[in-house]
């Protein structure tokens, strides 16, 4: 398995560098090339279609290709369009992926069997395609009446697991229930880094910091094996040991996610969030130039750290993935709102407060309102959510006078 997963990495980049080969030397219209343009020898744009027919003479040119599956490397070819496509063109919402790099030692780690059986497993056994029989751990009984559409074999920090993908066509797809958000039925939630959630009852929740918890430790194993000679057998062990950690970690922040996810369903039938910009929030820096133009501080050393408790945190893992399956699983609905001024302006009397990101306490000197800065929020955001049409004062830029502002969700 694992040779087969060499091979299909070779391939894979082959053929992605026939698509940026013909995408940098022809997809230029003919009528308007640039001035100076390197002169490529026209030909057809490699498809799906034209690069699944390559695998046949692949065949006749490198035999060791022929003890790989067919549709295993049919289903390689499928990978390479995908990416290619939404680099390209985007996907179904039209958002586009960033450039496809090529794979490097280690980083194909799947392989699939797009048709599979039930014939296939027997017990505790699994027989794959021109592998053999393989004895799994199988967690749970795979339900009756389901048909087995594919099965995914990949290789991880701590072995190899193998993923079915199950499809039952006369069970109905069960639409969310219409729920009218209500003061009663409704709950605000802000995510952030001092409270994980702080939620409009008042209720917070810290994050637990996986990776900061286990720092140390993983300093000294990166310490240990800089310290041993590359593709030496002692530096393979430490990286395994190193790979396993950070798994570790991950389903550590997965199941902690879960679990928080689980407490915010069973509190409320709609839960209103953020639409944050994660991505944003973790950027670096601008530089800053002085007039002798060099580099003035700017700000990113203090910065690293908190994009490193972002990252530690997960949060937007938690609010586009985990909480949204969590909610329609249970028949709730999450909400996204607008963040604009939600951390600026008091939930009680709507009044403009400015506070700098070090303030963590909510003071208003209008109606002398105390709590949280997150607490605020997360009641602020619940207003939004239901739709209010809020009136929120603040001064205005130029003449000083107080003007009205309106946020809707």
């Amino acid at each position: 398995m694992s040779r087969w997963l060499e091979m299909l990495r070779h391939q894979y980049n082959w053929l992605l560098a026939d698509r940026f080969d013909w995408w940098e030397m022809n997809r230029c219209p003919i009528n308007a090339c640039p001035l100076v343009a390197s002169i490529a020898e026209p030909r057809e744009q490699p498809n799906y279609y034209s690069q699944k027919r390559s695998l046949v003479p692949l065949k006749g040119e490198r035999p060791w290709y022929k003890e790989i599956h067919s549709q295993v490397l049919q289903d390689m070819v499928k990978r390479v369009n995908l990416a290619f496509e939404r680099f390209t063109k985007g996907d179904s919402s039209g958002k586009r992926s960033g450039k496809p790099r090529f794979k490097g030692q280690h980083r194909y780690r799947t392989f699939t069997f797009p048709q599979a059986s039930h014939e296939w497993i027997e017990g505790n056994r699994i027989r794959l395609p021109k592998i053999g029989v393989v004895k799994f751990i199988c967690h749970r009984p795979l339900p009756e009446g389901f048909a087995l559409k594919t099965v995914a074999v990949s290789l991880k920090a701590d072995g190899w697991y193998v993923t079915f993908s199950l499809e039952d066509q006369s069970v109905p797809e069960l639409p969310l229930p219409e729920v009218v958000p209500t003061e009663a039925n409704s709950l605000g939630v802000d995510a952030g880094l001092e409270y994980f959630i702080a939620c409009s009852d008042g209720t917070t929740k810290t994050p637990p910091q996986f990776y900061r918890q286990a720092e140390k430790k993983l300093a000294k194993l990166q310490a240990k094996r800089e310290l041993r000679p590359k593709g030496s057998k002692a530096r393979r062990k430490l990286n395994a040991k190193i790979a396993k950690l950070h798994q570790r970690i991950a389903r550590q922040r997965r199941q902690w996610h879960f679990e928080t996810a689980g407490e915010l369903v069973d509190k409320a039938d709609v839960i209103f969030v953020e639409d944050l910009q994660v991505a944003n929030m973790i950027r670096r820096c601008k530089p800053k130039l002085g007039e002798g133009g060099e580099f003035l501080p700017n700000g990113q050393a203090a910065k690293s750290g908190l994009n490193k408790s972002f990252a530690d945190a997960g949060i937007a893992g938690f609010l586009n993935e985990v909480l949204p399956y969590k909610a329609a699983k249970a028949g709730r609905w999450v909400v996204k709102v607008n963040p604009a001024g939600t951390s600026q302006h008091c939930a009680m009397c709507l009044s403009r407060v400015p506070k700098e990101l070090s303030d963590r306490w909510h003071d208003c000197p209008h109606c002398r309102a105390s709590m949280p800065r997150d607490v605020n929020s997360a009641v602020l955001i619940k207003k939004v959510g239901l739709g209010h049409r809020l009136t929120l004062k603040r001064e205005g830029r130029k003449t000083g006078e107080a003007r009205p502002l309106r946020l809707t969700a």
